[in-house]
């Protein structure tokens, strides 16, 4: 039986980058636990496979193809929000740019694309839910930040990590601002989640994947469905004391340090 603290029926969320990977899976699993959902993507068949599927759970969900980096687009997916549902209780802001430049070579230009996809179109999506939370008295937002979020990556991920850093900065800041009036907002902070770009790395530098393995305690690789137990906990009552934090979801890494041995010794 599932404590009544974690059920999310009458409640309404939307989450961005539900085409595929942990924005399906957080759309998942937040309608696993009652709510409807509004599911965002550029992917637009990806996410109405996603809300074909939630259908199929008996909770409704609305499918929208919205770039996520477009701060129009962005505002636009709250006005049809507001038709559809008229309300919103749970933000998952997943959806984000990447690119790999070294920092000595990145066109500025790029830096500011990722930058502003990363931080400022997904402020966007906070300013956007966070008005209505506030109206409302109550909200919770988590955005997905990334390790890069509180370390450095390296491997050219420089434009990736400093925008994920401003993730970082702006959970604390909304929380400290909206979290007295009753809009939670927190961040999850994923180590290696298996997704086809990842894939894709790891196929073209064979040596990627041991790379990793090597700061991921548990031994294996993050899959997308790892989130949803954090989900539905950051969407509930159940974390209603919880505000403001970067949760890791990462298998150990940010506990080893650099020069710690993973794995049992002999």
């Amino acid at each position: 039986m599932t404590h009544p603290i974690f059920d999310l029926s009458g409640r309404v969320a939307l989450v961005s980058g539900a085409a595929q990977g942990m924005g399906r899976a957080m759309a998942i699993a937040v309608a696993e636990a009652g709510a409807d959902v509004m599911v965002a993507d550029i992917n637009k068949e990806g996410v109405e496979a996603t809300a074909k599927h939630i259908q199929s759970l008996g909770r409704r969900a609305v499918a929208v193809g919205c770039d996520i980096t477009n701060v129009e687009q962005i505002r636009a997916m709250f006005a049809q929000l507001d038709q559809e549902f008229g309300r919103i209780d749970f933000l998952g802001n997943v959806a984000g740019p990447a690119t790999l430049n070294k920092p000595e070579e990145i066109a500025i230009e790029t830096f500011e694309k990722i930058v502003y996809g990363l931080l400022v179109a997904r402020f966007c999506c906070c300013q956007e839910a966070g008005r209505r939370m506030l109206q409302q008295g109550k909200g919770s937002i988590v955005n997905i930040g990334s390790l890069a979020s509180i370390t450095a990556l390296g491997r050219g991920n420089f434009a990736y990590s400093v925008g994920m850093g401003g993730v970082a900065q702006m959970t604390r800041e909304l929380s400290t601002e909206w979290s007295g009036r009753g809009v939670r907002v927190n961040a999850i902070l994923p180590a290696q989640v298996m997704n086809p770009g990842l894939e894709e790395r790891m196929r073209t530098d064979p040596n990627l994947a041991a790379t990793f393995l090597r700061g991921i305690p548990v031994g294996r690789f993050g899959q997308p469905d790892d989130i949803k137990g954090l989900s539905i906990f950051l969407a509930s009552d159940a974390s209603s004391f919880i505000t403001g934090a970067l949760i890791p979801m990462d298998g150990g890494n940010l506990a080893v340090n650099a020069g710690g041995t993973v794995g049992p010794t002999k």
